[in-house]
């Protein structure tokens, strides 16, 4: 759930009494808040386990303990970019932190699942701002001489929040308790806000007003349908409340679709699909976050309920999967002006799903050892790392340098509900296959989901052969 990067042409000039603050300062005021923001993501898969049993929460609550996340991160992402562009994206980037750790708080007293939920929906919402702000507000910060590599830097320290999410989790839970989770937020937003004051300079973008009604319709398009998905196994997958959420949330993404055609400030304008390059790698960004996201959502539970694993142990026995792309993503960003995106995204997609096989073919009794595991989560993990930077190339390539803004965060967002709608629909074929959070049960309904997993992934490949143009990515003369 990285951030697709903004391309230098779009990036504003540092000024001097940037320049005079220290590239290493501003790296570090624009990184810590994003390295928070994104660690969040996957700090709670190995707490999940505890907080059912402490908090006495069902796996329909421990989902939306995810999604909730997830979801309000990724509906009001874009929202947050527009109104930084209007009322100054450093003001914006510090209201989200202080958002994001008063929200940590509200996490860390929570007494039920239900207080919980709300809060990390609330958390989700100053994600959004600090996400696609941190990056803007960098590059402003630098001066262009060190903006690439600076650049670099972020991108490797979104990564390792992602990759070190369920082995910080896990250490946290494992040497103090779940709540210290998000109350290790609080120091650092305290620490973040006044240096971001001291490092980064304010800066405006493109005024534009914010597209209310079509948030609206978008996010609970969106959420009735998570919804439904979430309620398909209790309710029945023909009742009433369940076919009625589904049509519900079609029928609210249809008039988002329609106001966006309309309107002459759209959240999300529709002619940026109308780039093939575009359109697909956003395809394939759905596909690669429902399979993979949604996995590690099950996977993570499964070290520890099926095999026994301690939290700490199981977050570090993800690492083969998470920290992978740490290597291969710059290996796959600096063969794509040669290659072309549409080997590389293919090829990432292909193993990707080929790891989530094998994961799925082998746990098929309680005698698996996690060395079988192995892999299959470093397949998944170097196809993850071949997929993350092809894949921002071609959603900026042929983009028009005023669009690179939108067309990221448009990206992010999209990453974002493939990974609430894998866990969603992951766990409901986990649930329909008799698997329980037991022992004895889980194989049962982890084999399965895997399985789809790997199938969905396995179609975004053959999308990328199909449609992606061979020229996208490579470097013209």
């Amino acid at each position: 759930m990285t951030a697709t990067l903004p391309a230098p042409a779009q990036l504003p000039v540092a000024p001097p009494s940037a320049r005079r603050r220290g590239t290493a300062v501003a790296l570090i005021a624009a990184s810590v808040p994003m390295f928070m923001a994104t660690l969040d993501n996957l700090v709670m898969t190995t707490a999940l386990p505890v907080l059912r049993t402490e908090l006495s929460a069902t796996l329909e609550q421990l989902q939306w303990m995810v999604n909730a996340y997830t979801l309000s991160f990724a509906t009001l992402m874009i929202a947050a970019a527009t109104l930084g562009d209007r009322w100054g994206r450093r003001r914006v980037f510090v209201a989200g932190i202080v958002v994001f750790a008063l929200a940590s708080i509200a996490s860390a007293l929570a007494t039920s699942a239900e207080l919980l939920i709300a809060a990390r929906a609330v958390q989700g919402a100053g994600a959004a701002a600090i996400m696609p702000l941190s990056l803007t507000l960098l590059a402003g910060a630098v001066p262009a001489a060190r903006r690439a590599m600076a650049i670099g830097i972020w991108g490797g320290v979104s990564g390792l929040g992602v990759a070190l999410g369920p082995v910080i989790g896990g250490a946290v839970v494992d040497g103090i308790s779940w709540e210290a989770i998000f109350w290790i937020n609080v120091p650092v937003a305290v620490v973040a806000i006044p240096l971001v004051f001291w490092a980064l300079p304010e800066s405006h973008g493109r005024r534009q007003r914010l597209d209310l009604a079509g948030l609206v319709l978008a996010g609970a398009g969106i959420l009735s349908l998570v919804w439904a998905i979430i309620r398909g196994n209790d309710d029945g997958w023909g009742s009433l409340t369940v076919v009625g959420g589904m049509a519900l949330g079609a029928l609210l993404i249809v008039a988002f679709l329609f106001r966006e055609s309309r309107t002459d400030h759209p959240l999300i304008p529709l002619r940026l699909f109308r780039v093939r390059s575009f359109a697909v790698a956003n395809g394939s960004a759905l596909v690669f976050s429902f399979g993979v996201f949604g996995l590690v959502f099950l996977l993570a539970q499964y070290l520890q309920i099926g095999m026994g694993y301690t939290p700490l142990e199981a977050g570090i026995r993800t690492l083969p999967w998470t920290a992978a792309p740490m290597v291969f993503a710059p290996i796959a960003g600096m063969l794509a002006p040669r290659v072309g995106v549409r080997p590389l995204l293919a090829a990432g997609l292909a193993l990707q799903a080929a790891g989530l096989a094998w994961m799925g073919l082998v746990v098929t009794s309680d005698t698996l050892v996690y060395t079988d595991l192995v892999p299959g989560l470093a397949l998944a993990g170097i196809g993850m790392g071949l997929t993350f930077a092809p894949s921002a190339t071609a959603v900026l390539f042929d983009m028009a340098p005023d669009d690179h803004g939108t067309a990221s965060s448009v990206n992010s967002t999209i990453r974002e509900i493939g990974g609430a709608l894998g866990v969603a629909a992951l766990v409901a074929v986990f649930t329909a296959s008799d698997g329980t959070l037991t022992p004895e049960g889980y194989v049962a309904g982890l084999q399965p989901a895997a399985l789809v997993a790997a199938v969905v992934v396995a179609l975004g490949a053959l999308m990328v052969l199909a449609w992606m143009p061979r020229e996208t990515g490579r470097q013209r003369a």
